[in-house]
């Protein structure tokens, strides 16, 4: 198990409560293939179709281990710091629903493949970590399709078998918004290593909030479970709607019962959907039909040889090499594309670019433009070398930060595809003629001699109206710092 000590400061309260919020995550794993048969895992296929004799479970069908979806537990066991089991074992979870044909689902109960490990992410400046207990291989149940018009039920099995890794932390968490940082970290993790594509709206990252609330020092109290929210946005309304209520029932004298629960978008309400099983519900006992999961010590470190580095290991080289601050370095490291950007924008043309300048433009400008038109980074229509023209013209004081987003703009809307080319045909160079821009300070010193005045009594206001007046003059041309200097240099 993890050793890793958990740390964290005072919690915020909320009318008096502390909020204890523990997550369930079922990432869908990458694999071609189900989890124990061959049939497929594609998204969208018509109903049934990708469904095997092990999915339907006929008689006589039998479940064979998917190696890929081993290797894939084992990759995010390496990621999180947690212990790879050297064997563990597969149980029966019984329960009984139309989408789960064999009366049971396969899954880890007493030992599972991942054990331990720890999740650690930036929230508002502060640096936060959450325990994991464990993560088990499991299988997918199929989907239930409800026609209320015509007062019929379908079953798609589709789904059934689909290879998971159910992510399972500690109750660490004590606020929605912690829980939502947690939630985005993990997403950046497993799309980073590949083992899932994180594709929220078709159930491939799906999130399990487990929420109770407490007076602080009490034990921990009656927790009720969110089940299946599918975008961070809902996942914080949910889980801020549910700890009001939990909290407007203990002031009015009522008990929480433990319960499952679904978030209605539609109304931003939580929805009580059945009384919530404990272990002992399930009956799990070890399943027949598939030995003890054995990992070697050599699998493992052949599978950490080929996993690249992980995105809180680049943060933290941005923080020491690059001089960024640690959530500018986090920021950049959101996602494997954004960090392939960035450092295409700094490397790319073997000439450097100022790391902390770069930064800024695509966490700034560029995010801005992506946000607007709801574009990924992959499909910014600026691409990274002409980002590094334009921010080495801005440090080398050929242009100003307001002509840069000029530049910009003309980048976007295809005006232009260099920005040398743009700088010089729309006359953005700052003054370099230093002689001229002497000349022109002084006559502006000439025609502002209240300024003068004031600024020589201590004014900085009035200072501030001769540095606009200059930049004024020079049609914004001049360096405000440049112009800044000599004003204070010929006003004493």
């Amino acid at each position: 198990m993890s050793t890793t000590t958990h740390t964290t400061t005072s919690s915020p309260l909320v009318q008096g409560y502390e909020v204890v919020i523990g997550f369930e995550t079922h990432t869908q794993l990458t694999t071609q293939s189900k989890i124990f048969s061959r049939a497929s895992t594609s998204f969208g296929a018509e109903p049934n179709t990708n469904a095997s004799a092990v999915d339907f479970a006929l008689p006589g069908a039998l479940p064979v281990m998917n190696k890929g979806a081993v290797q894939r537990a084992i990759e995010f066991g390496l990621a999180v710091n947690a212990h790879i089991a050297e064997q563990s074992v597969f149980a029966r979870k019984n329960y009984f629903y139309p989408d789960l044909p064999k009366g049971y689902q396969i899954s880890q109960f007493e030992i599972p493949v991942v054990q331990g490990g720890v999740v650690e992410f930036f929230l508002n400046g502060e640096k936060k970590s959450v325990r994991l207990v464990r993560a088990h291989l499991e299988e997918d149940a199929g989907k239930s399709l409800h026609e209320d018009f015509i007062g019929q039920s379908g079953i798609d099995l589709n789904r059934a078998g689909t290879p998971l890794l159910e992510i399972v932390t500690e109750p660490d968490m004590r606020s929605s918004a912690e829980a939502v940082a947690y939630a985005r970290e993990l997403h950046k993790i497993v799309t980073w290593i590949g083992i899932c594509d994180g594709n929220m709206q078709e159930g491939s990252f799906r999130c399990d909030a487990n929420v109770s609330v407490r007076k602080p020092g009490e034990p921990l109290g009656t927790r009720r479970e969110i089940k299946n929210l599918n975008s961070f946005k809902f996942m914080q309304q949910a889980i801020d709607y549910e700890v009001r209520w939990q909290i407007e029932q203990i002031e009015d004298g009522k008990t929480i019962q433990q319960a499952t629960v679904l978030f209605d978008p539609d109304t931003g309400e939580t929805r009580s959907m059945r009384t919530k099983e404990d272990a002992a519900d399930y009956r799990y006992f070890p399943d027949p039909d598939l030995p003890p999961l054995v990992i070697s010590r050599e699998w493992v470190e052949q599978v950490k040889l080929g996993m690249g580095d992980l995105p809180r290991k680049i943060a933290e080289r941005y923080v020491t090499e690059l001089g960024l601050t640690e959530y500018d370095a986090s920021s950049l490291t959101q996602s494997k594309a954004t960090m392939i950007y960035f450092q295409s924008v700094v490397y790319g043309s073997g000439n450097p670019v100022p790391p902390k300048l770069a930064a800024n433009w695509i966490m700034g400008e560029l995010s801005r433009r992506l946000n607007s038109e709801e574009k990924s980074i992959e499909q910014s229509v600026v691409k990274p070398d002409q980002l590094a023209q334009l921010v080495r013209s801005i440090n080398a004081g050929i242009i100003s930060n307001n002509a840069a987003k000029q530049v910009f703009d003309a980048l976007w809307t295809g005006e232009g595809s260099d920005a040398d080319a743009i700088i010089e045909a729309k006359g953005l160079k700052q003054m370099s003629d230093t002689s001229e821009l002497e000349k022109i300070i002084d006559e502006v010193l000439a025609a502002n001699a209240k300024n003068v005045e004031e600024v020589k009594a201590g004014n900085a206001k009035a200072m501030n109206a001769l540095v606009g007046q200059a930049m004024k003059a020079t049609k914004g041309k001049a360096n405000p710092a440049q112009v800044n200097e000599l004003l204070k240099k010929k006003l004493g």
